[in-house]
């Protein structure tokens, strides 16, 4: 005698939408289905991007809720490796879809917890019911950029990649030599003649194998130096010949002392190009530069700075707080900075230039929005 399956299908309410949530991974699709009124979520698996499976679905889905064909259908999954290109499609195909940021969904702080797919599936179906019914605080939700927009990032990104590739490995090269007893001054170069005159601590020259090893690493670094120049003279190239409002607000910035090509490029590809903000507070908290006070009790002490925005501009602009004490003494921003934490330490200068390039970068959103340069800042003879 078989058991039969008992469903509950006494649906109240057969309007509403139908709720979609993906579980995204490299070869399968963890899909969640829900009308959110307590129903046992449908669970179903597809191959990892059928999105003929996935039509199929949401059709035997809306079978199974009793919805109309025409039901509307409201989808998430969390910003992963897929990028953006499965909302481009949903959006595309009707669905409203929403990109969530992973790091902000609300998990048990027991030690031990359980974790699967098919876990997460109803967790995310769980907030997006309460996401679409007004909680919009339940979670973080990403900002979609157009297709030319997220193509504009790709340059400057694959540079901070070669340069961070370069540095790996020059490290490796002076670690190899290091562990022989060698030690390199100031810049690498591991030339065909410097390599036979270099010798270890007993005077004989290098083993052959290292030799041939240092020899295909430096021929790595070179090989990444081509790409960076590369890089950077079709980045000049584009700066010099094409015209677009966000070329506009590069060159407005690097007008600035203290901010270059690297700084402005990055700041308004990654930030002020495609995105509005509406208040200052939405800068910092975009960028990660937010603080994170911690309060229980008597307890009250600040935990640093949140970390939870973009790492690109967040790099960028704690160096460019260090330039910009630099090349614009007089601004308002240094004169704040010095009288606060010149003759302080040196963890708490390093402390003190992180919220220096929060305010500065609000100035400097404020500068491309008005126009109005930072108090005390100088411009370049050139802009």
């Amino acid at each position: 005698m078989t058991k039969k399956t008992i469903r509950n299908e006494d649906y109240s309410r057969k309007e509403g939408p139908l709720f979609m949530a993906f579980e995204l991974s490299l070869k399968d699709w963890k899909l969640g289905f829900t009308i959110g009124l307590g129903q046992k979520p449908r669970r179903r698996k597809i191959t990892a991007g059928d999105v003929q499976g996935l039509q199929k679905e949401i059709g035997l889905a809306k079978k199974r809720f009793k919805l109309p064909k025409t039901a509307e259908v409201v989808s998430c999954y969390e910003a992963g490796r897929e990028g953006f290109w499965l909302h481009r499609y949903l959006v595309e195909s009707g669905i409203k879809n929403n990109v969530v940021d992973s790091s902000s969904i609300e998990v048990k702080r027991r030690k031990r917890r359980a974790k699967a797919d098919g876990l997460d599936v109803e967790k995310l179906l769980t907030m997006l019911v309460r996401y679409h019914y007004g909680e919009t605080k339940v979670w973080s939700v990403a900002h979609v950029p157009s297709p030319e927009d997220e193509d504009r990032r790709q340059l400057h990104r694959e540079l901070c990649t070669l340069k961070k590739e370069k540095g790996r490995t020059t490290n490796r090269i002076k670690g190899l030599l290091a562990a022989q007893g060698i030690r390199l001054n100031g810049a690498v170069d591991l030339s065909d003649k410097r390599l036979d005159a270099m010798r270890l601590w007993d005077g004989s020259p290098l083993p052959p194998g290292l030799k041939d090893r240092l020899k295909r690493e430096w021929e790595h670094v070179l090989f990444l130096k081509q790409q960076i120049h590369a890089v950077e003279a079709e980045r000049k190239r584009v700066l010099k010949e094409e015209k677009r409002p966000d070329l506009d607000q590069v060159r407005q910035l690097a007008g600035l002392y203290g901010i270059g090509v690297n700084g402005s490029w990055t700041l308004v590809q990654e930030f002020f190009a495609w995105r509005e903000f509406e208040n200052r507070g939405q800068v910092g908290s975009l960028a990660g530069l937010t603080p994170t006070p911690y309060q229980s009790g008597e307890s009250n002490h600040e935990l640093g700075i949140s970390k939870a925005g973009n790492r690109y501009v967040r790099s960028i602009m704690v160096e460019l707080a260090w330039a910009w004490v630099r090349h614009q003494p007089d601004s308002k921003l240094t004169q704040w900075y010095l009288k606060r934490w010149a003759e302080a330490g040196k963890r708490a200068r390093k402390v003190g230039i992180v919220a220096l390039s929060r305010r500065l970068l609000i100035d400097l959103w404020r500068y491309l929005e008005t126009g109005v340069i930072p108090e005390g800042a100088r411009l370049k003879a050139a802009a």
